[in-house]
């Protein structure tokens, strides 16, 4: 058990030294760590959890219970045969994941565009703003095309 909580630090210590993230987890306990993007303004933790099973983690997002909806965390348990180089290797591959996040498109970025020169106003187009749930459906599935021509260029071939 001493063992799974020194891993356990590592990973949580790992993660505070990217800087990206805030840890919600205590150090007592089940020995686990869950953490959360410290600004999920453009890509959110479903997503950082998607990229990760390319690397092979199966890293579980998901958001707290009512009065706590708003806030989502990703969750890894510490087990006996988690060692110290998969606890850094983790770290090194959400890493990368933020990385590769950072050059995709945001989910906050998408705009509605009318004309390809960007000035509608000047030319008298009517922009159609779109609900909160169209925009989201639309970021969800350019997101699920991303990702699944990425998982199309990981095979073997």
């Amino acid at each position: 058990m001493e063992n799974c909580r020194d891993n356990m630090l590592v990973l949580k210590e790992g993660l505070e030294l990217t800087g990206r993230f805030d840890i919600i987890s205590k150090d007592i306990g089940v020995p686990l760590v869950a953490f959360s993007l410290k600004d999920n303004s453009t890509h959110n933790e479903f997503e950082v959890s998607d990229m990760l099973r390319r690397f092979g983690w199966i890293v579980p997002a998901y958001t707290m219970p009512p009065d706590a909806q708003h806030i989502t965390v990703l969750r890894v348990v510490i087990r006996e045969d988690f060692s110290r180089t998969l606890a850094e290797r983790l770290v090194n591959d959400i890493q990368k994941v933020m990385h590769e996040l950072e050059t995709v498109p945001c989910k906050v970025c998408a705009r509605i565009s009318i004309s390809g020169d960007g000035d509608n106003e000047q030319h008298g187009a009517v922009v159609v703003k779109k609900t909160a749930l169209e925009t989201q459906r639309e970021i969800t599935t350019i997101w699920r095309k991303f990702v699944m021509e990425k998982k199309k260029m990981n095979g073997v071939c």
